[in-house]
């Protein structure tokens, strides 16, 4: 793509997430000018009317702090947590349209412009795994491959829920002795409180007792430690999401592809232990994909978005982008 002479003002890129909304405005030549962060502004949270007030909020935010005008912006790019399907799509596109800024918009899900922004090319895979799990792949000519990312509910692990569900069910067999017993038994019952292994399991069993996502550390620690189950449990999870990665894999057609994967969520920051065997059962399939962890904030894909709903190059554009934000977020 090619820039058009006639085009003139900036870049509005916004990352809406579950947990907070990143939104940023930079030039034609990607030098960043100004930067807003606000609250959640998913819909599956707040609802369409939250999310579009949500998105208004945070737009408003950002202009304001540039001084410039909603007149002045050439283009928008969004990445929207809980867009996923196609039913949703006139919930995102009214919520853009509240903003009352005439300018060309793409918006994709949230995952997707971790990947545009983390992949060297903008195409690729991204994996998302953090509480949950989500797989979102792109192809050189913007063709998408998924997974629902609906977890547990629709068979895809991968993500610390999961992996906490796991080592749930290994502690049951532990109990009923269709498995042998593990040190996770301990971790839970610590947990839920209870004063033996019987009490765990009947406060699991009639759900008095929810274990939280956030005990993946202490799997993570027990495995470390040597508990055979807690390792399996880990590796289990990994090769489940490398599973996962894999599908999205065969709908692009990458198998015999060099292109990258990129690892977003912390889970992750686990390291080795994790990223090993999801790498092993990754390159089983396609031995070419190259692993590479996020290290952008991914509002810089939704700039790069809003670059090529105005025919922008974004090759041109990337890396001076990439700088100019790391500067940017460095001095604010």
């Amino acid at each position: 793509m090619t820039q058009s002479n006639n085009v003139r003002g900036f870049l509005l890129g916004i990352d809406v997430g579950n947990s907070k909304t990143h939104a940023l405005i930079a030039d034609l030549s990607g030098i960043v000018i100004g930067f807003a962060e606000s609250g959640c502004g998913s819909y599956e949270v707040l609802g369409p009317e939250g999310y579009q007030n949500a998105l208004l909020k945070s737009t408003e935010k950002v202009i304001h702090q540039v001084g410039i005008q909603k007149s002045d912006i050439a283009g928008m790019g969004f990445g929207l947590a809980g867009y996923d399907w196609p039913s949703e799509k006139p919930i995102m596109d009214a919520g853009i349209q509240a903003l009352g800024i005439k300018a060309p918009y793409r918006f994709v899900n949230d995952v997707v412009i971790g990947l545009i922004a983390g992949s060297t090319q903008g195409w690729g895979i991204a994996v998302d795994a953090g509480t949950g799990n989500n797989v979102r792949g792109r192809d050189e000519k913007g063709h998408e491959g998924r997974i629902t990312g609906n977890g547990l509910w629709l068979g895809e692990f991968g993500g610390a829920g999961e992996m906490v569900w796991r080592a749930m069910i290994m502690v049951t067999y532990a109990w009923s002795q269709r498995g042998p017993k593990t040190r996770l038994t301990q971790m839970f019952m610590e947990y839920a409180e209870a004063e033996d292994e019987n009490q765990l399991i009947e406060l699991l069993a009639m759900r008095q007792v929810n274990p939280s996502p956030a005990l993946a550390k202490e799997i993570f620690k027990l495995a470390a430690e040597g508990d055979p189950i807690a390792s399996e449990v880990v590796n289990w999870n990994a090769d489940q999401l490398g599973l996962n990665v894999n599908a999205v894999i065969r709908q692009l057609h990458f198998e015999d592809k060099s292109f990258e994967i990129v690892l977003i969520g912390s889970i992750f920051n686990a390291g080795e232990v994790y990223i090993a065997p999801l790498r092993e059962t990754i390159h089983e399939f396609a031995p070419k994909a190259k692993l590479i962890k996020l290290s952008v904030p991914p509002v810089i894909g939704a700039i790069l978005l809003a670059a090529e709903a105005i025919g922008l190059s974004t090759r041109q554009i990337r890396q001076t982008l990439i700088k100019s934000t790391k500067s940017y977020l460095t001095k604010s």
